[in-house]
């Protein structure tokens, strides 16, 4: 199946700032500054209000489609799909791609948050919806806000800011302790030995580690992922009221 659906897309912002070490700002400038922060998250709201209920796959943007992880990702974009789920990603390329591309071939929804970077970063043709931003912070609110559950793959120090985000999230109880999977157990082996060594060293409660599903098992992930949601959950359809104009 050929991506033939032209993305939604928004770009918020043409272009960043980097002011940040320029001293204190004007009043006025903070204010706009932070009337700008929430024009993101009132677009972010707007687009995906009708995008859930979802679950959200973090990963690297550099695997290529000859890539194993990118297989697997695209076949969790399948599996997504068949349960009912929208697959949201970060919107890009590599495992962003593949998760999407998966979603979108089995006819499901698939959706990106993508991210105004200098380089690396562009939007995948495999999205049916789409927002892009500027802040990190606001993106990975909107990654969080309408998951039911989360799969990391391999990736470098995004992914794994995404994944120790969620993670600490969940272990707060922030958020709903939601499933997460980490996908790829020889690359992720010396993470994991080093939670575990956190645990030895009591940062963290031991029982935090049972948060995290590591495996190489792409049924194991959806069946730990499925037995999670239909056991707690409910998930009801939104009632289609456009007060915001949100995209259909």
């Amino acid at each position: 199946m050929e991506a033939e659906v032209k993305p939604t897309a928004e770009r918020i912002i043409p272009a960043k700032q980097h002011v940040y070490l320029d001293g204190p700002k004007s009043r006025g400038y903070e204010l706009y500054f932070a009337w700008r922060v929430f024009k993101q998250f009132i677009t972010g709201f707007r687009i995906l209000h009708f995008a859930g209920p979802c679950i959200t796959v973090f990963g690297s943007a550099r695997f290529k489609e000859d890539s194993p992880y990118y297989a697997a990702a695209r076949e969790f974009g399948k599996r997504i799909a068949g349960l009912g789920f929208t697959t949201m990603t970060g919107g890009g390329p590599g495992i962003m791609e593949a998760a999407n591309r998966g979603a979108f071939e089995a006819g499901g929804e698939s959706v990106g948050c993508n991210i105004i970077l200098p380089f690396e970063q562009k939007e995948n043709p495999y999205l049916t919806k789409s927002v892009t931003f500027e802040h990190f912070f606001v993106r990975k609110t909107i990654l969080v806000k309408y998951s039911y559950a989360f799969i990391i793959m391999p990736g470098g120090f995004g992914t794994l800011d995404e994944f120790f985000e969620t993670l600490t999230l969940v272990q707060t109880k922030t958020i709903t302790g939601f499933p997460i999977v980490l996908y790829g157990k020889q690359f992720h082996k010396e993470l994991m030995e080093y939670m575990e060594y956190l645990a030895i060293q009591g940062t963290i409660n031991r029982e935090d580690l049972s948060l995290v599903l590591l495996t190489d098992s792409i049924d194991e992930a959806i069946t730990h992922i499925t037995n999670y949601v239909t056991t707690n959950y409910k998930v009801k359809p939104r009632k289609r009221i456009w007060w915001l104009f949100e995209k259909r």
